[in-house]
């Protein structure tokens, strides 16, 4: 996968992380492709290193699924980081 289908995998994949987790996690659509950038990443690692496969091909379904399950990671992490960095 090139580098501009990966990014445009990354933004997408963080824009559904934010629909289906709704926060205060901010940062608009820069943030959800940095989100989405490392939730796949994240995404990536993980399924290859429990089920054998990885972020590999834009048009996977498992490589979405990936994706987008990296980026709810991610921002489950973000949400805690924010929370403890707002209450000191």
């Amino acid at each position: 996968m090139g580098i501009l289908a990966f990014l445009l995998l990354g933004l997408i994949a963080g824009a559904i992380a934010k629909a289906i987790l709704p926060g205060r996690q901010g940062g608009g659509w820069i943030g959800a492709l940095i989100c989405g950038a490392l939730g796949a990443v994240l995404g990536g690692w993980i399924g290859s290193a429990v089920f054998g496969t990885g972020v590999t091909e834009f048009w996977s379904l498992t490589s979405w699924l990936l994706a987008i399950l990296g980026a709810l990671i991610v921002l489950v992490v973000w949400g805690f980081i924010s929370r403890a960095v707002s209450k000191t």
